[in-house]
């Protein structure tokens, strides 16, 4: 059974059709790479699967769970983790803090008990706490812990915003132009977290624009054009469709 199962999944805002009628899979353990022209629809893809817009038709299902509609702390909750386009993170806290927050997702303690700071709350952040240092060292930001999150570089910043999504426990990592903003020389170093969160065996579905990149990393291609799928297969098989080559890649993939 794959992971997550996308059948029929449409988005219209009005008389325009950001996504149409797309079916795919993704299985456990691999790495999906979505890519498209600007405008094709795969940052609302992502939207629809994180929660943030409900689909006009079609189905989501993720772990054998319809998630179709499901409310985006319910999406987190379930094992899906995003980042976003724009780096979102919160500027004046805390490394550790921004980590903690995405952690905290799956506290246990209610109202009453962070209010109060019962044993339980105190015991929960704790263990909170611990476990934000443990993915600031996997993403090797340990040694900023305590620096203020708008005061880093944006390639740290990416590894935060990161950070943070891996701080919910994904079953599912979408990451949404990881590199997009940083220097040539960052975005080797950003690759390899990409493929050291793949190896701790976390499923990753990626929207990149670097081609050298995704071909070097993907297992499947999914391309897009106008919210609809034109291709589908691996990186040998889509840098040698014709339709690709006219609709995104150019003609120096068609050799």
């Amino acid at each position: 059974m794959a992971l997550l199962e996308v059948s029929g999944l449409t988005k219209s805002f009005g008389g325009l059709t950001a996504v149409s009628e797309l079916n795919f899979q993704i299985q456990a353990g691999e790495l999906l790479s979505i890519i498209g022209p600007n405008g094709a629809g795969k940052t609302t893809l992502f939207n629809l699967l994180a929660g943030i817009y409900k689909p006009t038709s079609g189905g989501i299902t993720f772990n054998g769970m319809n998630m179709t509609g499901c409310k985006p702390y319910q999406v987190v909750r379930n094992g899906i983790g995003r980042t976003f386009q724009r780096t979102t993170i919160f500027r004046q806290s805390t490394v550790l803090d921004n980590v903690m927050i995405g952690g905290s997702l799956h506290s246990k303690v209610g109202v009453w008990g962070s209010v109060l700071k019962t044993p339980a709350i105190r015991r929960e952040e704790e263990k909170t706490r611990e476990k934000a240092r443990e993915v600031l060292s996997f993403v090797g930001l340990a040694d900023k812990e305590n620096r203020t999150a708008g005061s880093l570089t944006e390639e740290a910043q990416k590894r935060l915003s990161i950070s943070m999504a891996l701080a919910t426990g994904p079953k599912l990592l979408l990451l949404d132009e990881p590199t997009g903003g940083v220097n040539l020389e960052e975005i080797s170093g950003l690759m390899e977290l990409v493929g050291k969160i793949r190896q701790s065996g976390t499923t990753i579905c990626l929207i990149e624009h670097k081609m050298r990149m995704v071909m070097s990393i993907s297992d499947r291609i999914i391309v897009l054009s106008y919210g609809k799928k034109i291709a589908e297969g691996t990186p040998k098989e889509v840098a040698s469709n014709e339709e690709v080559i006219r609709a995104y890649l150019g003609a120096r993939y068609a050799a």
